[in-house]
């Protein structure tokens, strides 16, 4: 006897929901569509605006990332019409390549604008920038002759994905002290050095602080003569880690920790810790002087803020002892080796162990020796470490050094050794930011044959971005306290929400839509859906729970 089996027909059809709504709020506020349509206006007979593809755009990054094509079958899928009066079919590949055709020579303005509306809306306190650079590998040729000139160049470059093989694009990111939001973003040519960027993204934050006095914090690319003097110049209070190759060789094994201050900080990945198992900071401070690359340029002197970390401190003897370990091993074989088939000359026996010395960064630590064996007149090889190098070596463990300019005397009170220090941890947002960038927005690699649409389409990304930041900041500022809540998580425990932990808790929501007199309810299947609209402030919904 066959199975018999139930079937129910529920009138209407059901669409993906998800953040859609959370998004269209976030875009709602910041005026996107409006300041889009405003710098690149349409015919008045236009099916579309340009802004209203721009805020498509941005939704499907946060919502399903793909290759910017069938982004209509997304949309058909999607509830993007009943949340955004956009018709699936009109999103076709055509008309998405002439909206970013003509944002693209408007970049820089609807950037700097969308920034200044979520500043004034959001109210974030831009006194503390981090600023970071990144690069994007690009799938395909692009000719240089091919690419247009007024526009970010696709070339080789330093990738940090180490995809040497690909050609790449660079985007810079400014981002707030206050909740990691990025209200600056740029885009580069693949090859731009970061060094060279520095004073005219300085310039641009500056103007997005607004007359207030602002702190830029950057990685050790800042630190150049020509940055600094005119960083300083321009009134911009600053923090980068020092080069190493601006610290002479032995000053760190040469510092007194015991006379160092300790600073109370406790990362939030130590926060769980047991306190005497936590990483603990010290500092010192002192001056360092940059020269100029000409003699009649005048040095500028620095405040040096000098920090021992004790994790980096055993993450750096357990690395030394790892290289000096592999070092010994090849030099060993190599020692076993000499005067055999492959090492019978004493230059092929120097140039293996300079080959190791070179690979294993041991060259400091490093004494070696080759003669000849008195009985058959074949090379030898011998050495050994410098056990004092290796020593001043490991005493130079865990510190680094921080730059900042010197106090104003007619300024207010300057910011104490340990407020450098945790200004300059703060740089760990930005580079949260990128794994964002490229993690659930899904920026890389980009498959868009015209370089102007490269860089165009990276700025809505980077928008997007910027609205992915804000659904994070209206929850946990709705949370209030220590912004923390419970249900985002199978073990129930609390933890501050991320825009990546809300957008897939949303993701499941579904929109029913049924006749003209059954308006579209939303599926909820769990209370926390409820919650995180509530705390997006997102009641217009009417909501409907699924049939036991």
């Amino acid at each position: 006897m066959r199975p018999v089996m139930n079937a129910v027909v529920e009138a209407g059809v059901k669409k993906r929901l998800g953040g859609l709504p959370a998004v269209a709020e976030i875009l709602r506020r910041l005026d996107v569509a409006e300041i889009v349509d405003e710098l690149c206006p349409v015919r008045a007979d236009a099916s579309l605006t340009h802004g209203q593809v721009v805020e498509v755009l941005i939704a499907n990054r946060l919502t399903s990332p793909m290759p910017l094509q069938r982004v209509g079958d997304w949309a058909e899928a999607w509830a993007v019409e009943e949340v955004f009066g956009t018709e699936a079919v009109l999103l076709n590949d055509d008309r998405l390549a002439r909206t970013l055709d003509a944002i693209a020579p408007h970049l820089a303005e609807i950037s700097g604008t969308v920034a200044a509306t979520a500043i004034h809306e959001f109210g974030i306190d831009v006194a503390k920038i981090h600023w970071d650079m990144t690069s994007m590998s690009v799938s395909g040729a692009y000719p240089d002759a091919e690419q247009d000139p007024a526009f970010p160049q696709i070339k080789h470059g330093h990738p940090k994905d180490r995809r040497f093989d690909l050609k790449q694009i660079q985007a810079g990111l400014g981002v707030t002290g206050d909740g990691g939001i990025p209200v600056f973003s740029k885009v580069f040519d693949g090859g731009a050095a970061e060094v060279s960027q520095v004073v005219d993204t300085m310039k641009a934050l500056k103007q997005i602080a607004g007359p207030r006095r602002f702190l830029m914090v950057a990685d050790s690319k800042l630190v150049s003569w020509a940055n600094v003097t005119a960083l300083c110049a321009a009134g911009v209070d600053f923090t980068a880690p020092l080069p190493a190759a601006r610290v002479e060789d032995g000053f760190y094994a040469g510092l007194d920790l015991d006379t160092a201050r300790v600073v109370e900080h406790i990362p939030l990945r130590a926060e769980n810790i047991p306190p005497d198992k936590r990483d603990v900071y010290r500092v010192l401070e002192d001056t360092v002087t940059l020269a100029g690359p000409r003699k009649k340029d005048k040095p500028v002197t620095l405040r040096r803020v000098l920090v021992h970390s004790t994790g980096n401190a055993a993450g750096q003897q357990q690395a030394r002892e790892k290289r000096l370990a592999k070092a010994a091993a090849e030099l060993d074989k190599l020692a076993a080796g000499a005067g055999g088939r492959y090492y019978n000359t004493g230059e092929k026996i120097a140039a293996r162990a300079g080959v190791i010395a070179k690979t294993r960064r041991v060259a400091k630590v490093l004494h070696t020796a080759i003669g000849t064996h008195p009985d058959t007149g074949k090379p030898t090889f011998t050495w050994s470490f410098d056990t004092e190098a290796v020593a001043a070596e490991a005493a130079a463990d865990g510190w680094y050094a921080l730059v900042t300019p010197l106090p104003d005397p007619a300024g207010p009170a300057p910011r104490t050794a340990e407020q450098v220090l945790l200004d300059y941890k703060g740089q760990s947002g930005v580079e949260r930011r990128y794994s964002d960038f490229k993690g659930p927005l899904a920026v890389t690699p980009i498959f868009v044959h015209k370089n102007n649409r490269v860089a165009a389409l990276i700025q809505v990304i980077c928008l997007a971005l910027l609205v992915f930041c804000l659904i994070e900041r209206q929850v946990r500022a709705a949370l209030g306290g220590d912004g923390k809540m419970a249900g985002l998580y199978p073990d129930n425990r609390r933890v501050a929400p991320t825009a990546r932990m809300i957008m897939y808790h949303l993701s499941t929501l579904d929109l029913h839509i049924g006749n003209i007199l059954d308006p579209p309810t939303v599926l909820f299947a769990r209370g926390i859906h409820v919650h995180l609209l509530e705390l997006l402030g997102i009641q217009t919904i009417q909501p409907r729970w699924p049939e036991p």
